[in-house]
């Protein structure tokens, strides 16, 4: 059983038994969630007092014509997590078109180190939002230059990923325990999913996952539900789930790139060296690479729906860009999306959003001053025509 548990303080509960006004029938939505804006010590220490995301959000420019650069919050403003009103408006507006569950991403950095932890255990803590909810340990280390997306950067490292022994994985599993046995957290088959963002490059993930499984069990809890991202879907795969996870998820950002011709690549290198610009391409042709129909398709499969992407705001012209992002294709992204998963088994019907809040990373669903709502009405849209 694929269970979203009650959301109560919005009238509606979530999983497989709703109410009329309910997505009774829409694949389950779940938005990966950046808890990045609010000050810590550390990154003022790192990148000066009161840094948050914001600081690079503001800051970007456009780096070529028609460029959307800066981005600028609508809605919800320049908010602060730390503010419980903030996170309560962002449950209202998400439940309200189509996401039903936050995938907070969670750093344990090993040795008890944690960042960024505050705005989720207050959301743990108080109970507000009454809004479903999961974790993606986000297993990499940080780096001077920026965070790169595929962890390679040859700056200084701020904070290295450490995995640690045994004793390490039983304190990482009851630092997140009350989070696994509150009552909205995400499950499949009564088991709370738990992501890891490279699961391939922690050497050994697989005796990890039994030693969190047995001290689920030990704690009441019928299991977890291990789910590994990956770049490389149709490569990975079968080694990620050969290591004890149950199921992958597939992000394929940059799967328009792969798909160039090595003609294409040298020109396109070329161009870049030459003009010194950042690399992009049309999100129009990007977003045909984003599904595999095939591939998604099987149970053990999580697909993800990808509204933008611009990097430049924090990796500058270096950064990688689907320029001309907008609603109407992201609307085609997000049917494609849901017919591929509308066909599987109820407990499979998951899909990811990236993102709902990366603002640096031009990666968002948030109202923004250009599209206002119209990325959030387009998923509604999606959600409703599969249940009429």
């Amino acid at each position: 059983m694929f269970t979203f548990e009650k959301l109560t303080n919005y009238k509606i509960t979530i999983p497989i038994k709703m109410s009329s006004n309910s997505n009774n029938n829409a694949p389950k939505v779940i938005a990966f969630y950046l808890p990045q804006f609010h000050p810590v010590p550390e990154n003022d220490e790192w990148w000066g007092k009161g840094f948050t995301e914001w600081t690079n959000v503001g800051r970007a420019k456009a780096l070529f014509k028609n460029h959307y650069q800066p981005r600028v919050p609508a809605d919800l403003g320049y908010y602060d997590l730390r503010i419980p009103e903030t996170r309560i408006a962002q449950a209202e507006l998400a439940q309200k078109n189509g996401v039903d569950a936050f995938c907070y991403y969670h750093y344990w950095f090993g040795n008890g180190k944690r960042l960024l932890e505050r705005p989720f255990n207050e959301v743990l803590a108080s109970g507000s939002p009454d809004f479903p909810f999961m974790l993606c340990w986000a297993n990499e280390s940080w780096h001077s230059k920026f965070w790169d997306y595929n962890g390679v950067s040859k700056k200084k490292l701020l904070i290295e990923q450490i995995y640690g022994d045994e004793e390490e994985y039983e304190a990482h599993f009851y630092s997140v325990l009350d989070a696994f046995k509150d009552e909205r957290y995400v499950r499949i088959n009564n088991k709370p999913i738990f992501m890891i963002y490279e699961p391939l490059k922690f050497p050994d993930v697989t005796n990890f996952i039994k030693v969190w499984q047995k001290l689920a069990l030990e704690n009441g809890i019928t299991g977890i539900h291990f789910i590994g991202q990956t770049q490389n879907a149709e490569k990975d795969k079968k080694e990620i789930i050969s290591k004890g996870f149950d199921a992958i998820n597939a992000v394929r950002i940059f799967n328009v790139l792969s798909e160039k011709s090595t003609f294409n690549r040298v020109v396109t290198k070329a161009y870049r060296t030459i003009f010194r610009t950042s690399l992009k391409e049309k999100y129009s042709k990007a977003v045909k690479y984003f599904t595999n129909k095939s591939f998604d398709k099987a149970n053990d499969v999580y697909p993800t729906i990808i509204p933008n992407w611009d990097h430049t705001p924090r990796s500058g012209k270096k950064g990688f860009l689907l320029h001309d992002s907008n609603p109407k294709d992201f609307l085609i992204h997000v049917n494609t999306v849901f017919d591929v998963v509308k066909e599987k088994p109820l407990e499979n019907q998951i899909c990811f959003i990236k993102s709902w809040n990366e603002w640096a990373e031009g990666n968002y669903m948030e109202p923004d001053l250009k599209f206002g709502t119209k990325y959030l009405e387009a998923l509604k849209q999606a959600k409703s025509r599969i249940n009429h």
